[in-house]
């Protein structure tokens, strides 16, 4: 019996029972690295497997061996020792050209946890200082670094403390993930009691410092949502660090820019929202257009409206 192998981006091909991937790969006319003459001596013969990982047979003793060393994601495996046994399966090479042998098994720092992402569910975290532009007109550039510091490390205690991490510093704002090791309920809980636990200690802030020696009020704009992301390191030097990427990546950094058009320094998407336990509380609901979402979203207003008046 034959079955379908859909390679992403390449061909859709047939695989018999007693074929390797990497045989039926080859037979189909795709270029599939195989170092080593397929004997799983090497891992550039890898794939990434996306929908039938069921479908295909159990990992050999010389493949287990490679995944130990290598550590390898879950959902990725040996063209060379795999066949599939049942269904469909869809997947894609990793090693396609030079480039991507000096990257991924050349490359001194490289292992399979960084070279090869996982898709997880996360709360996405998205936050930003409001108006931040008149506050670094008006003093001096030491005491703009110094009070960025000081929000900045109120941000990622907050964070940290209630176990998410963040990915991403930029400007006057932050990307953070929550549930890399938690389901998806209680990282959207962490990520929402983090929002309202910032929104009270700048506020705490502002009251006990800022106005008092810069005559000035800081805000935040806070957006949340959750989704299937790709996870994983970039692997391309020592300093790299998380990466979760997707479009729900991009819908929570709208959910964070919609804050001003709404007026509320705090906004959720409606699926989020119904992740939380406190939902039976009635929070505002919206329709919004999205950049980038062709079709209107649902959002909840768990903030309040911006106050930059001292």
């Amino acid at each position: 019996m034959a079955y379908k192998i859909d390679m992403i981006n390449e061909k859709e091909f047939e695989i018999a029972e007693d074929q390797t991937i990497l045989q039926a790969s080859l037979e189909a006319g795709i270029p599939h690295y195989h170092a080593c003459g397929g004997n799983a001596q090497c891992s550039t013969c890898r794939v990434v497997v996306h929908e039938g990982i069921e479908n295909l047979s159990p990992q050999s003793d010389a493949e287990l061996a490679l995944r130990k060393i290598k550590h390898f994601a879950d959902n990725v495996r040996l063209a060379c020792q795999t066949k599939v046994v049942k269904g469909n399966v869809k997947l894609q090479r990793i090693i396609k050209d030079e480039a991507d042998l000096d990257l991924y098994v050349y490359g001194s720092k490289v292992d399979g946890r960084q070279s090869i992402g996982r898709e997880q569910e996360l709360a996405l975290f998205f936050l930003d200082i409001r108006n931040f532009t008149p506050f670094i007109e008006k003093h001096l550039p030491f005491d703009v670094i110094h009070i960025i510091r000081r929000l900045m490390k109120l941000f990622s205690d907050t964070i940290t403390s209630h176990n998410g991490r963040v990915v991403e510093y930029e400007g006057d704002g932050l990307y953070a993930v929550f549930g890399l090791e938690q389901d998806i309920n209680d990282a959207v809980e962490n990520a929402e009691q983090a929002g309202q636990k910032i929104v009270i200690e700048v506020r705490k802030l502002n009251s006990d410092y800022i106005e008092e020696f810069f005559n000035s009020k800081i805000e935040v704009g806070i957006g949340l949502h959750a989704g299937k992301v790709i996870v994983g390191e970039p692997g391309v030097n020592e300093q790299s660090s998380l990466t979760a990427m997707g479009f729900p990546v991009n819908v929570a950094s709208r959910l964070e820019s919609a804050t001003k058009e709404l007026n509320n320094n705090y906004v959720i998407s409606d699926y989020a929202y119904n992740l939380l336990k406190r939902n039976g509380e009635g929070a505002a609901k919206k329709q919004i257009m999205l950049k980038g979402v062709s079709e209107p979203f649902d959002v909840r207003l768990l903030g309040h409206p911006f106050d930059n008046k001292l």
